[in-house]
């Protein structure tokens, strides 16, 4: 019995940059070390894949005690914004691309990327509303199958 992985299924289930990100990096890693690999996007993950969002998605900075401030101060006019372009500018600075990008090269690399049907039923979503790369809106139970034999990441 062999110990590597060699199939993986990550759900991104959060809209937000450091939501997305951590599925689309783990994803990336595991395509570049030849695992097979499917994506699972559910509730607000829909944004990293919905034509209307996924080019602007940004920072939670309410409630995220990741970034050491207040919450008072995180609630400020502007402070997602302005954290959010602060990221950006880090992310670029480390040669990672957009969320937009870096979907189109996992799907490029011939990883799945899949739409959960009740998630873009709950949102009132068609398969017109998402981009390019998502192959299918399918049911949880169909990710299941797909997602036999492998390791589910949840992001």
């Amino acid at each position: 019995m062999s110990d590597s992985i060699e199939k993986v299924s990550v759900i991104i289930s959060k809209g937000s940059l450091d939501g997305i990100y951590p599925g689309l990096i783990m994803a990336n890693g595991a395509r570049a070390e030849g695992i097979e690999t499917n994506l699972f996007f559910t509730f607000f993950g829909l944004d990293a894949i919905n034509r209307k969002y996924h080019e602007h998605i940004k920072l939670a900075t309410v409630g995220n005690p990741g970034l050491h401030i207040a919450t008072w101060a995180a609630g400020l006019p502007g402070m997602a914004s302005l954290m959010t372009r602060y990221m950006e500018k880090n992310i670029a600075a480390l040669d990672i691309p957009s969320i937009p990008e870096f979907i189109e090269m996992i799907s490029d690399t011939g990883a799945g990327l899949f739409a959960c049907k009740a998630s873009v039923d709950l949102f009132h979503l068609t398969k017109a509303d998402l981009i390019d790369q998502a192959q299918e809106i399918i049911t949880v139970g169909e990710f299941y199958e797909k997602a036999a034999g492998g390791q589910i990441i949840f992001t």
